[in-house]
Order: C-alpha cells, then structure tokens, then sequence
C-alpha cells in the first residue's frame, strides 16, 4: 500500500456524495456493528455511515490521511483511528471494508486473506474496486494503483472460509466518461473540480438507472462482497 496518496485526490474525491450515497445504499445491508475501514483517506465515506454503529476502526498507513482522519473524527467516541497494517491488528471485526483501496496494495491476494482472517464467522469483507484494465490510465498510476480489477479476479481466486454474496459492476456512465477522458485529456493527471461535479451530480443519478436496468453487468467499478463462513 502506498504511504503518500496525493491530498488533492482526497479532497476532490471528498465531494463526491451523490457516488457516496449510492455506495453505501449497495452495501448497507451487509454493515454489522464493529466495523474496520482499511485505508480510509480523509473519511469520505466514514461521514455518510458513523451515526448508525457504535464501534468503527478506520485505518491509514498515508500521516497526511492521519492527518485528516484525526481532525475530522477526534470528537467521535465511536471511532478509533490506527495507522496499522491489517495483518498487525489485534481485534477482530464484523465488518472491514476497502472502498478503492486493495487497487493500492501489490500482495492483494495476500491483504484479502489477512482481512478475512480479522472477520468473526458471518461477517463480511466489503470490496470496492476500479474496473477494467484496458483503462488503466495516468490518473491509476498517479495515485498508487498498481491495476484496476477484471471481473475474473474475484471468480476465479478462491478464499478459503468465505464464500460471495454480492459481485457486480456499478458505475455505467463513469466508464465511458472515464474512458473519455482518457483519450481527449491524456496529460491530465488529476479530474478538475468540475469533472467531478459534472460526474457526480449529474451522471450519477442516470448511472443509479442503468446499473439496475442492466442487472449490474458492467461499470467502471466492481463491487464484491465475501461472507466469513466458519
């Protein structure tokens, strides 16, 4: 996992709440109290979900991320805030989760298998990811992306003591703006506030539309979701 991740990212990212809604609408019903976030950045999410859970663990390993973290959460005493390697931490959980996180860290397979080894027996290991590696582009390797993901990756690496209960595609019109953008801005390194906005505030709800209508089977990101067997 990278130890700097660019701040500006975070911040751009950090508006981007109609997205943050609608992912937290996906996985709400798999989200049990006692909840670890890996790699939580500024906590763009961790603002939509806290009130609901009385114990979450957000972690970093980025001091700046930290940083943020400390000032944003300090004042929740629901909220422990660790700059600590998942395979390093002693608790266990009901639920961990990585919203655009594993594409950062190069053992992946590895980190999954620590994650569901800190997960109690019907929990679940909540994964969200980039999609497609034929759009891997500047903005991937600016950030720390060692790959964005195939479908195939969760189909066919078996993890023993788990099994999936959610796996689709979600984002429909982000892969073609994203693809876009791609082409026509190749020296762009970071989306502008604008892009962000435009992407968010008006793609998004149409994505929400078409993600449903076309059963979730393709997008610019990939969610799965693994159940802790025994």
């Amino acid at each position: 996992m990278i130890d700097e991740y660019p701040e500006i990212a975070l911040e751009r990212f950090d508006k981007a709440n109609v997205w943050i809604k609608y992912i937290i609408l996906q996985i709400r019903n798999f989200m049990q109290d006692q909840i670890l976030e890996v790699g939580a950045g500024c906590g763009s999410f961790t603002k939509s979900y806290m009130s609901k859970f009385k114990s979450i663990t957000l972690t970093d390993l980025d001091s700046s991320s930290i940083k943020l973290l400390k000032k944003n959460f300090s004042k929740n005493k629901n909220i422990e805030i660790l700059s600590e390697v998942t395979g390093k931490i002693q608790k266990r959980f009901n639920t961990i989760i990585y919203f655009n996180v594993l594409e950062h860290v190069k053992e992946d397979i590895a980190e999954i298998n620590f994650a569901l080894s800190k997960l109690n027996e019907g929990g679940y290991l909540i994964i969200l990811v980039p999609a497609h590696q034929k759009i891997y582009s500047k903005l991937d390797k600016a950030v720390g992306h060692y790959k964005r993901y195939d479908i195939d990756f969760f189909l066919n690496n078996k993890f023993k003591n788990s099994k999936i209960v959610r796996l689709r595609f979600l984002d429909f019109f982000g892969y073609f703006l994203y693809h876009f953008n791609k082409i026509f801005f190749k020296e762009e390194v970071f989306p502008s506030d604008f892009k962000i906005f435009i992407w968010d505030k008006i793609f998004t709800p149409f994505t929400v539309i078409m993600d449903f209508l076309t059963r979730y089977k393709f997008g610019k990101n990939i969610l799965c979701i693994y159940q802790k067997t025994n």
